[in-house]
């Protein structure tokens, strides 16, 4: 059994023949986590709108969000396919630039 990695971000884990025909068993692309992590100088309600604007947060949900980051140092603003947890972490990174905060954001595999 071999593994091939496609472009897709797909991996074909085995071949069976089919007759003259081979069918793959292909895994389905992984999720990722998009991680908002705390600092000392990103005000709360800043962090509250990117929630809301970027991911699409309630303001309730952005709220709850935001605390745990606040006092846990973390928080999964939400889960993606990876193409799109980066481009998420991308434009937090960029609105943070933006507006002058040093607000931290990674990308996690979620295994």
């Amino acid at each position: 059994m071999t593994a091939i990695k496609e472009a897709s971000n797909t991996t074909v884990t085995s071949s069976v023949k089919v007759g003259k025909k081979s069918k793959y068993k292909v895994k389905p692309p992984s999720n990722f986590a998009v991680v908002l992590h705390n600092d000392d100088y990103t005000p709360m309600d800043f962090v509250t709108w990117v929630l809301q604007t970027i991911f699409h947060k309630s303001e309730s949900l952005a709220t709850s969000i935001m605390l745990d980051v606040h006092e846990k140092g973390l928080g999964v603003a939400g889960v993606f396919h990876f193409e799109i947890a980066e481009q998420k972490a991308t434009d937090v990174s960029v609105a943070a630039k933006q507006n002058e905060y040093p607000l931290h954001v990674t990308v996690e595999p979620i295994k």
